[in-house]
């Protein structure tokens, strides 16, 4: 499929430089398509966001639950947007790190109050403003554990800015793929935790509360609160689903190379489906630790899909794909069921993948398993039936050598970062 399966999907290439706290913007080019590998061109809230193109600037700005900030009230809250102060940038523009009062949302002094996060736009470009409005549309109205919160917006003469709720631990691109000292290697409970999370912000915008189709799914966009709950973030290419009988959204193709179903590429026909497919990638990187993207992988390996999929139809290869840096600390059993599930999501034929209700419960279903089974804490300790297993001998995800050890042979150091 060439680069279906490719670089978000765009003629240019650059991309925004990842951060520590996670937040990132994308820099498309004609195309659409974002050329990072990492974007192609409480209880849930029952709130339904009308479609957007029968909404006015004006009525969407008005229906937003959230606060209209004043430019100079942001000012204040990230000290005159002080270089120091910023969390990522990219083409859009920077965000920065600023503090607000927890109740009446006035700047607040640094330490004190609420920590937020605040999207500031360059001054320049419609699809930036366009992006900027999807983002207040479907924020503003949606609320889910599983979603990133809009506390409010700024519109002022030429300024644009969003800002959200603070997430501590920052992306899960950045767990996954980043080392230093401040990364460490995500146990195994801890993705599956994310992977839950993550799938259950999807289902909420596919159900008929929501019926969105966010259509941006990657690992940068998964941010993750302090104790490593997953939540939606970036909604600037979501857009409505379809109503009444039509079975898809006809759209110009956007997104991120590498994530992005075939089906949408060869025919700009957008469905949830679309979305699940994009979950595949995500849970087939965090079982592998590899990107969707790495030309600097041999030969054979830059894609990730197509490099894995011959591996995840057997029980017996699957080790071959597995993160190294998981420490062999993992249930097989798991890990085999978690593969399957990534399989079902990354099916060329669409009406084979599953909904992302049904990827909710698969994955519910082996979260109650590892409990039953008694299968080991998040800091990977072993017990009970679980079933872990330390790898050595044969080639892993991260491209270390791991087979099955014997029983009587086990033991279980502590993960650590491999050399890059």
């Amino acid at each position: 499929m060439g680069n279906c399966f490719g670089s978000r999907i765009s003629s240019d290439s650059s991309s925004a430089s990842p951060s520590t706290s996670g937040w990132r913007w994308r820099k498309k080019g004609a195309g659409g398509l974002s050329a990072s590998s990492s974007r192609v061109s409480s209880s849930p809230s029952t709130t339904t966001v009308p479609p957007t193109p029968k909404r006015s600037e004006g009525e969407i700005l008005q229906s937003a639950n959230v606060k209209s900030f004043a430019f100079t009230e942001l000012r204040t809250a990230t000290r005159n947007f002080r270089p120091d102060s910023v969390l990522g940038e990219g083409g859009f523009g920077s965000v920065f790190k600023g503090w607000v009062d927890e109740t009446t949302f006035a700047p607040a002094r640094p330490g004190t109050g609420m920590v937020i996060a605040v999207k500031k736009l360059n001054q320049e470009g419609f699809q930036g403003h366009r992006e900027w409005l999807a983002e207040v549309n479907y924020l503003g109205q949606l609320s889910h554990p599983n979603l990133v919160r809009l506390v409010g917006y700024c519109l002022e003469d030429e300024q644009r800015l969003l800002v959200y709720e603070f997430m501590p631990r920052g992306s899960l691109e950045n767990h996954l793929f980043r080392r230093g000292s401040y990364f460490q290697p995500l146990s195994w409970n801890l993705r599956m935790k994310v992977a839950l999370g993550a799938a259950k912000g999807l289902a909420f915008l596919h159900s008929d509360k929501a019926k969105v189709i966010y259509r941006d799914f990657k690992t940068s966009n998964v941010l993750l609160d302090s104790n490593y709950n997953a939540k939606l973030s970036d909604f600037g290419l979501a857009k409505d689903g379809p109503t009444g009988d039509k079975s898809h959204v006809s759209t110009r193709v956007m997104g991120t190379h590498g994530y992005a179903a075939p089906e949408y590429l060869a025919t700009g026909h957008l469905t949830a489906k679309s979305d699940v497919y994009s979950f595949g990638v995500v849970l087939l990187e965090m079982l592998s630790g590899r990107r969707a993207l790495d030309k600097n992988r041999p030969s054979g390996e830059h894609n990730l899909v197509e490099w894995a999929r011959p591996y995840l139809t057997s029980k017996r290869r699957i080790f071959r794909i597995l993160d190294a840096r998981l420490g062999g600390q993992y249930s097989l059993a798991g890990a085999q069921k978690t593969a399957a599930l990534a399989l079902r999501c990354l099916s060329g034929d669409c009406r084979v993948r599953p909904g992302m209700d049904q990827v909710v419960a698969a994955l519910e279903q082996l979260q109650d398993a590892k409990d039953a089974a008694g299968s080991g804490t998040e800091q990977g300790k072993v017990g009970g039936a679980g079933g872990f297993v330390r790898m050595r001998g044969v080639v892993g995800g991260s491209g270390r050598q791991q087979r099955p050890e014997p029983a009587a042979r086990r033991h279980y150091p502590r993960a650590s970062p491999l050399p890059e």
